[in-house]
């Protein structure tokens, strides 16, 4: 674990191949300060070049995951101001991290933070969690992704009536639209993500950044171009001694131990 447990974010390694990622703002919901999303920022940079972590959960406290940005921060600011801020640098590394992401979510994931949790690969939510775009009922909108990944994670009418009400949806709402990966009940968030990561962190890693690579360049791309792009990455692999040692270790009927070489 970081060794300051007053940082607004902190870092913890329960197992080999696992990175816990926890916010830790609880006096203010989780709320996400400049000083939280530049923290969480270093730590993703870091965690992407370390040969050692193959999975990262991001996950906050058992009532709140995020209450979204902080909002006295921004009230008596200008639009210059907001744009030098250029927060979109700091959630760069989270976009372009290469290791599988997991966001595990217990309470409100609200504003930002349902932003934050969409950068993730999947999302285990518990049944109590709630996602929401308020933006609109301060006069503003979504900035930081929230138009345009829950459009695409959800259709265009469901993110229409969340960004257009600022209402909140419900997990289980947000499980059947598509956004949420996994609906446990909220004792069990943390938990699964972690199992989930365990299965993920046993898998050869080229492969699975290979496979996230492959899916977030294709997702908008002509079919065509994303199958092209599909194939090269598979014939890649076979570059790896993962791959020599995934189909040998099957041919024997062996577990394989995988190297991420």
């Amino acid at each position: 674990m970081s060794d300051d447990a007053s940082l607004p974010v902190l870092l913890e390694r329960p197992e080999a191949g696992i990175a816990v990622l926890r916010l830790n703002r609880p006096q203010a919901a989780n709320a996400l300060s400049l000083d939280l999303q530049a923290l969480l920022a270093q730590h993703f940079g870091e965690l992407a070049d370390d040969p050692d972590v193959r999975c990262i959960v991001l996950t906050g406290g058992d009532k709140v995951f995020a209450a979204g940005g902080d909002i006295t921060s921004m009230a008596g600011v200008g639009p210059i101001e907001i744009y030098r801020r250029h927060t979109e640098r700091l959630w760069a590394p989270i976009r372009h991290c290469p290791k599988p992401v997991i966001a595990a979510v217990c309470g409100y994931a609200y504003g930002g933070g349902c932003e934050l949790a969409m950068l993730a690969d999947l999302i285990v939510a518990g049944e109590g969690a709630r996602f929401c775009q308020p933006e609109i009922r301060i006069g503003i909108m979504p900035g930081i992704g929230g138009t345009q990944r829950l459009v695409r994670a959800v259709g265009k009418v469901k993110a229409m009536r969340m960004a257009l009400t600022g209402q909140p949806i419900s997990a289980h709402d947000a499980w059947i639209a598509g956004l949420v990966s996994d609906l446990v009940p909220d004792e069990r968030v943390l938990d699964t993500a972690l199992e989930i990561a365990r299965s993920i962190a046993a898998m050869p890693p080229l492969a699975a950044e290979q496979i996230k690579e492959v899916i977030l360049a294709g997702v908008d791309a002509p079919l065509d171009t994303a199958l092209a792009l599909e194939r090269k990455a598979n014939a890649l692999l076979f570059a790896s001694r993962d791959q020599k040692e995934g189909m040998q270790a099957f041919i024997e009927k062996r577990p394989a131990r995988f190297e991420g070489r």
